[in-house]
């Protein structure tokens, strides 16, 4: 009974067991994923994977509220080349008709297909699902030249 008072629970020895090994592979893990988001003044959003070097494109909260109901999105075709400025497909909606302009230059690496039948995401996660385009830059100093949050929430307050 005595021994069984001193015995180290197994739990305890499990863990120092495996603690040495679990440290080395915390320790040894060296990739940062560094992901920041940007807009431009035509309301898109671009959120960008400096490991990848691939920004997300989108178009912001307060686009999909000035549309009102999506009904239609056209994109770009996977593998384009767009420049920056480049209208790279439309959105429709029961209100209006908008282009949508690259707000980086680069390649078109894939879209978001799901639109095509679900255009309405736009309205319910247009800063999250309802990405339009992933596009792989050519000239990352593109992307920190857009507005960061502040600058582009003084934006939309100004208009």
């Amino acid at each position: 009974m005595i021994s069984l008072r001193l015995a180290r629970p197994a739990s305890s020895i499990l863990r120092t067991a495996l603690a040495p090994q679990a440290r080395t592979k915390a320790m040894s893990f060296s990739g940062v994923r560094f992901i920041s988001t940007r807009y431009t003044t035509d309301h898109e959003w671009v959120s960008f994977d400096s490991n990848s070097n691939i920004g997300t494109v989108g178009i912001t909260d307060y686009a999909q509220k000035a549309l009102g109901d999506v009904v239609f999105v056209e994109l770009p075709g996977q593998g384009a080349e767009v420049a920056q400025g480049d209208s790279i497909g439309a959105v429709e909606s029961v209100k209006a008709a908008s282009d949508i302009y690259a707000p980086v230059s680069g390649v078109i690496e894939e879209i978001n297909e799901t639109l095509a039948d679900q255009p309405g995401l736009l309205n319910k996660a247009s800063e999250g699902n309802g990405w339009l385009a992933k596009i792989k830059l050519s000239d990352p100093s593109e992307f920190e030249a857009l507005l960061n949050a502040e600058a582009y929430k003084a934006h939309c307050e100004g208009q």
